[in-house]
C-alpha cells in the first residue's frame, strides 16, 4: 500500500512539474490586456493596449481576448494643493 501512494505522488509531482510555471505581469499604465492562448495551454498576457479597438485589431484572427486590465490605475492625478497664505 505505501508502494502504491509513493508512485500517485511521484507521478503527481511530474505531471505538475512539466506544466511551464511563468509569472504573468500586467503593466498598469495601459487600460486593456490581450490575452493568448498557444498550444499545450500556455496563456500570455499583453498590457499594452490604449483602447479596446487597438487589442481586438490585434486579436482578429488569433486564438485571443482583449479584456479591462484589473490592475490600471487610470490616468495619473497630480496633487493640486492650495497656496497656503494667499488669498482663497
Amino acid at each position: 500500500m505505501r508502494v502504491l501512494r509513493w508512485m500517485i505522488l511521484a507521478g503527481t509531482t511530474t505531471v505538475l512539474s512539466a506544466v511551464p510555471a511563468t509569472a504573468q505581469r500586467y503593466d498598469p499604465r495601459f487600460p486593456v490586456c490581450l490575452q493568448r492562448w498557444y498550444a499545450r495551454g500556455f496563456i500570455t498576457y499583453d498590457c499594452s493596449y490604449t483602447s479596446m479597438d487597438q487589442c481586438r485589431m490585434t486579436a482578429s484572427g488569433l486564438s485571443a481576448m482583449c479584456q479591462e486590465n484589473p490592475y490600471w490605475q487610470g490616468p495619473s492625478r497630480r496633487n493640486s494643493r492650495r497656496r497656503q497664505g494667499g488669498p482663497s
